[in-house]
């Protein structure tokens, strides 16, 4: 019976556990291409970027004609109302009727001069139910064809200003959405390395534990032997108990950086990461003239500095024309005719026409224009001088990170070295204890050392990759493929 126990409590400890977290083993190229895909900051971006979109599909629709179909059908009134008789005098009466309108119109906005111009076709019907004061009847008024146009003389053209500045916008908002993609690799990279460095720093843990406690056990025999202090003996105990109380602090960290990049990525379930470290160095080398050619042809600020230039100058212009000279010239000429029958309504036609000119001369506002045009032109002069220290402040970002790229590069060389030199006199180091040769004081020194070494290592290793997608981001160009990332 007590054998029968014994198997079937091994066999269920032998069993898979089910329930356990899934294990995406991946590296750092994986990650950045699974949070640009589907991270919901990604997602955000690309939502963001559809709403400029449409916003620039409304812009595009100010240039092409505009066709609407209005209609009132119908609209019926059974009231008294005040009229005016033919003498001159003014009764209320009863009055019974239905109106019926219907009519198509064409608008088009002319960029070149800021007017429009337009067309309209249409007909309307009045029926007039039989009261005390009048008889039922039917009438019909065409509208076969009406022209015309509106013309501001010295006024603010929007749409010439729109036609310069709303495209730079929307091309403005596509570089944003690449760097924003760029971004969210930068912020996986940092994310990355937190779990990557945290499970390391696990792995490296749990073999100090495991050594501690060797230590530990050796110790105790040679103590009871005398070879060694009971002082030597707690020293090595409680070196064996911070392993452990590092330990747990490790797994925690781990835990805590694990659901920051699940969260980040956007995945629901619960998952574990094994990831791997990113060694292999690329060695094309950044030119930082091309860095910066890239960065002034590629990046959105490029763009952006045109744009509130444009934007300037527009309003200077803007507070020049509200503030001057108004004159609108309004014209149309059309055909129309009445009948009692649909037929007649369109049988010789009258024509008719309109033509105005509207003035508005400022005589005295006590200096308001002026001022509006004094201040529109100092924001004008302000913008240029943001723009120009923006400018430099670009290409000194530019320059500053290329000249740190290639640093980090030797960095990790160096470091990696070290840490290769450290892993080595750690081996040694054990060794001799083990055999009894050098003190307990000489191995924790050596095991510093090899845990300062991998932390430096990994922390030089982090800063070049970083470094890398941030420059992408600054440039919008993918260096190690050598290719832009913008189309």
């Amino acid at each position: 019976m007590k054998q029968s126990l014994q198997i079937f409590f091994l066999l269920i400890l032998t069993m898979p556990v089910f329930g356990q977290n899934e294990v995406l083993k991946m590296d750092l190229k994986e990650i950045i291409g699974m949070a640009q895909n589907d991270a919901p900051d990604v997602q955000i971006s690309k939502t963001r970027l559809s709403n400029r979109y449409w916003a620039y599909q409304s812009f595009l629709s100010n240039y092409k004609p505009q066709i609407e179909l209005r209609a009132t059908l119908p609209n019926f009134n059974r009231s008294i109302q005040s009229i005016i008789r033919p003498d001159g005098t003014q009764a209320f009466v009863p009055r019974s009727l239905m109106e019926n309108s219907f009519g198509i119109s064409l608008g088009q906005e002319i960029a070149l001069t800021g007017g429009s111009i337009f067309a309209f076709t249409g007909l309307d019907r009045l029926d007039l139910f039989k009261t005390a004061v009048n008889d039922q009847s039917t009438s019909y008024l065409s509208t076969p064809i009406v022209i015309g146009f509106n013309q501001p003389i010295f006024g603010f053209n929007q749409l010439k200003w729109d036609r310069e500045i709303q495209p730079l916008r929307f091309e403005e908002a596509n570089r944003e959405y690449v760097e924003e993609r760029e971004t969210v690799a930068f912020q996986s990279t940092n994310l990355f390395f937190d779990v990557l460095i945290s499970q390391l720093n696990v792995e490296a843990l749990i073999k100090n534990k495991q050594d501690a406690d060797t230590l530990f056990a050796i110790s105790k025999g040679r103590f009871e032997v005398g070879r060694i202090a009971e002082t030597e003996l707690l020293q090595i105990e409680l070196s064996a108990m911070n392993a452990d109380a590092d330990l747990a602090q490790a797994r925690l960290n781990l835990q805590t950086n694990t659901e920051n990049l699940r969260n980040f990525l956007g995945i629901e379930k619960a998952v574990s990461f094994e990831l791997r470290p990113p060694i292999d160095i690329p060695d094309f080398l950044i030119d930082e003239q091309l860095a910066l050619q890239y960065a002034k042809k590629y990046r959105s600020e490029s763009i952006a500095f045109e744009r509130r230039l444009r934007e300037a100058d527009r309003d200077v212009s803007r507070a020049r024309a509200e503030s001057g000279l108004q004159v609108d010239v309004t014209g149309r000429f059309g055909l129309s005719q009445t009948a009692v029958n649909l037929g007649d309504a369109y049988v010789d036609p009258l024509d008719q026409q309109q033509f105005s000119i509207g003035l508005n001369i400022p005589i005295a506002d006590w200096g308001k224009a002026k001022a509006r045009r004094e201040i529109a032109k100092s924001d004008r002069e302000l913008e240029l001088m943001n723009v120009s220290q923006d400018r430099i402040n670009f290409e000194r970002e530019i320059s500053i990170k290329v000249q740190q790229f290639d640093l980090l590069r030797n960095q990790v060389e160096l470091a990696k070295r070290a840490y290769d030199v450290s892993e080595k006199r750690l081996d040694i180091t054990r060794k001799r204890y083990l055999i009894g040769k050098i003190e307990i004081v000489e191995l924790n020194l050596a095991l510093r050392e090899q845990d300062a070494g991998r932390r430096a290592y990994y922390s030089a290793l982090r800063a070049f990759w970083t470094a890398y997608y941030d420059l992408r981001r600054l440039t919008l160009y993918d260096f190690e493929n050598d290719k832009p990332l913008v189309r």
